[in-house]
């Protein structure tokens, strides 16, 4: 208990509540002007990504014999929210508003901006912040990475490629004509309806084991329980599936036969 930087620990926090709202103040100005809210998508991983820099700029100054776990948790917070935020602006282009939030902005009488602002964006400001202490407190443990936060690694990796092979098999489905209607039932997608969901989660359980491999990590384990609901049961999968049915035909039977989340063997069913 004595090895964690409690006093420089609990003065990053402010800083990392002002670049949460420096990234998506600057999100919520750019939507303003683009016209639609999808802009703030971009940014959820990069927030992340901004979120573990500022902690590891504020626990510079405070005297420690190691930074391995530091800069290992960072580098892996920012590689993972840089690909994100580049693989959601590149899907985006040229789209018009996200379903989602168009749905959201006609559910109101408000003014819709400041409602965006309240409903969008400090909600997912909020979320962000929690979901990342693990990785801020990580920041702040001195010992050098032991055995579970090398096994935290090793999920990060399963979970960085399951998101990113399974984006890149989505992307070349959806870029190819024929499969106009259809649903996509190939690579990961066989096993998994949802392999990049499923990759963030063990992503960000893989950043978790880093920060719990010491004191007191293992009190910030709320955060990716949070990521992982939000994923499995929340705005993530049960959204995405939300008349999917009725916009691709065989979506019906490809739940059926295909895991939800977990990777699993498909289902036989008569």
């Amino acid at each position: 208990m004595a090895d964690f930087a409690w006093a420089p620990f609990l003065a990053s926090l402010p800083w990392s509540v002002a670049a949460v709202l420096v990234v998506l103040g600057l999100a919520f100005a750019v939507a303003l002007r683009v016209g639609k809210h999808a802009v703030v998508d971009i940014v959820w991983g990069l927030g992340f990504a901004v979120i573990a820099l500022t902690a590891l700029l504020a626990s510079l100054g405070h005297d420690d014999s190691s930074r391995t776990r530091a800069v290992l948790v960072t580098t892996l917070t920012v590689v993972w929210g840089v690909r994100l935020g580049a693989h959601i602006a590149l899907r985006s282009r040229g789209h018009g508003e996200d379903p989602r939030y168009q749905a959201l902005l006609d559910s109101t009488t408000r003014n819709p901006a400041l409602f965006a602002l309240r409903r969008i964006y400090l909600t997912q400001g909020l979320l962000m912040w929690f979901v990342s202490l693990p990785v801020q407190v990580a920041v702040f443990e001195s010992p050098d990475p032991g055995s579970v936060a090398w096994i935290g690694v090793a999920l990060w990796v399963v979970g960085f490629l399951f998101e990113t092979v399974g984006d890149l098999q989505l992307t070349r489905f959806r870029n190819d004509p024929d499969s106009k209607g259809e649903v996509l039932d190939t690579g990961l997608w066989r096993y998994t309806r949802h392999p990049n969901y499923f990759g963030d989660a063990c992503v960000w359980w893989g950043l978790s084991l880093i920060a719990f491999d010491a004191w007191p990590g293992v009190l910030t384990a709320l955060s990716p329980l949070l990521m992982t609901w939000l994923l499995a049961k929340g705005t993530g999968k049960p959204l995405l599936e939300k008349d999917m049915d009725e916009r691709r035909p065989g979506y019906t039977d490809y739940v059926r036969r295909t895991s939800g989340f977990i990777p699993l063997p498909p289902r036989k069913h008569s």
